[in-house]
């Protein structure tokens, strides 16, 4: 069921650790997605355990409007969870990070979006590179969880290397989101540290932010919703609630929905594409 890729290289260095992964089998249908369009860009992050999958269909939807589109794979994503253990926060914001460089070379002004922890990169990006990023698009953003096990989770990385997966919490039956069924421990504490790092920052947050959220979202509680919103100095502040979708709304009954807000959210608040 795998296909080999071209051999890729992840650094990590935290903490004085560095490694790297020489060989990388993309497990078909996780790879990235890139379209060619006009001069306004889109740059779609997928969640913590998940893959480029979860966030094709808005990336083909967007592209078929004429938008310059990427959804990059983020390090260790799409091959094992073991893979994913042995990245941290920085190679993931890396990734996003030199994507949104490639497609400032192309287009006059990028939106960027995330799903879940998604949503966190891309807010470090507005944080970050505040002339770079001309509007922000959230779904189920996750910068906070307020589970007491998350609590425990810098010191369970060093007893055990996984807790059960939070992958595929999608209410519309027969989709995937290609991710993995485990939780690795290692890289969820360096996530935990990342949300902390970027709260800190919310508040030189300045594009204009669209923000989705699922009623019934099974990974990421309420918390993230009032510390991004009340955090953020946007002046636009769009807030739609998702009422039939579970976390991974982009792949859900409400992606619709999304797609069409988001699309007129670019439309007044960017301007053209082309």
């Amino acid at each position: 069921p795998f296909r080999m890729m071209p051999t890729g290289r992840t650094r990590m260095e935290e903490d004085g650790v560095m490694s790297s992964i020489t060989s990388i089998d993309i497990v078909p249908g996780a790879e990235p997605f890139s379209a060619t369009g006009g001069r306004t860009g889109v740059l779609l992050s997928h969640g913590f355990t998940g893959s480029p999958a979860s966030m094709v269909p808005w990336a083909r939807q967007l592209a078929g409007l004429g938008y310059t589109v990427r959804v990059p794979r983020l390090p260790g994503r799409g091959t094992t969870w073991k893979d994913m253990n042995r990245t941290r926060w920085q190679d993931w914001y890396g990734e996003l990070d030199r994507a949104l460089t490639e497609l400032r070379t192309q287009c006059d002004r990028v939106v960027v979006a995330g799903l879940s922890m998604g949503g966190c990169l891309a807010l470090r990006l507005a944080e970050q590179r505040p002339d770079d990023v001309a509007a922000l698009v959230l779904v189920n953003p996750a910068v906070n969880v307020a589970r007491f096990d998350i609590k425990l989770v810098p010191a369970l990385q060093w007893v055990i290397p996984a807790m059960p997966g939070i992958g595929n919490d999608i209410k519309k039956s027969g989709m995937d989101e290609i991710g993995y069924d485990k939780t690795p421990l290692k890289a969820l504490a360096s996530q935990v540290k990342m949300w902390k790092d970027v709260r800190a920052n919310l508040a030189s947050v300045r594009q204009p932010l669209l923000f989705f959220r699922s009623d019934d979202d099974h990974v990421v509680d309420i918390t993230s919703k009032d510390i991004i919103l009340d955090g953020v100095s946007s002046t636009v502040k769009e807030f739609v609630e998702l009422k039939d979708s579970f976390h991974v709304a982009t792949l859900d009954n409400d992606a619709q929905l999304i797609f069409d807000r988001t699309a007129a959210f670019i439309t007044a608040n960017v301007g053209s594409k082309a």
